[in-house]
């Protein structure tokens, strides 16, 4: 436990390229897509696109390429994000994160090509006062907002439609 009044995570701006493993919410999911790597990666990168796929998505803009670096706003659930791109391996791994209304987030999405398709999974780290005040509660809606991303994309890439 980190002493009061010092954060005891770490801040996407600390070129963390994971999950900040120590935060009180972490969500981890995973399923498999009959769909090609780049076939998922077409519409996870095309973040302009998310809201043609993704009810939960109301707003996106990528600033920039999908490449380190790059920031991209967007707006679900009522909320306003900025994020930044932090790590990109093509076709397997993409993290991004930041700070967003007191929660600290680190997002995580790795692809991974199988006889039936590409298991896709998906894992998310949040911290900060809001979080820690409520983290059951966080959970719960971190955790039905991935399961959705997840459907989603699966519809999307199953379908053909992005």
């Amino acid at each position: 436990m980190a002493p009061t009044g010092q954060p005891n995570h770490r801040p996407i701006g600390d070129t963390v390229k994971d999950i900040d493993r120590t935060a009180p919410v972490i969500v981890e999911l995973q399923t498999t897509i009959a769909a090609t790597p780049e076939t998922l990666w077409q519409l996870h990168t095309d973040i302009d696109s998310w809201p043609n796929w993704n009810a939960g998505i109301d707003k996106a803009l990528l600033r920039g390429g999908f490449v380190e670096g790059s920031v991209f706003e967007w707006e679900t659930a009522g909320l306003s994000i900025s994020s930044s791109i932090v790590e990109v391996l093509p076709q397997r791994r993409t993290v991004w994160g930041g700070p967003a209304h007191g929660i600290d987030g680190v997002h995580v999405w790795m692809f991974e090509p199988t006889a039936d398709g590409t298991v896709v999974t998906t894992l998310e780290s949040w911290a900060g006062a809001p979080v820690e005040a409520d983290p059951e509660g966080m959970r719960a809606a971190l955790e039905g907002s991935l399961l959705a991303w997840l459907d989603a994309l699966k519809g999307a890439a199953e379908r053909g439609r992005g």
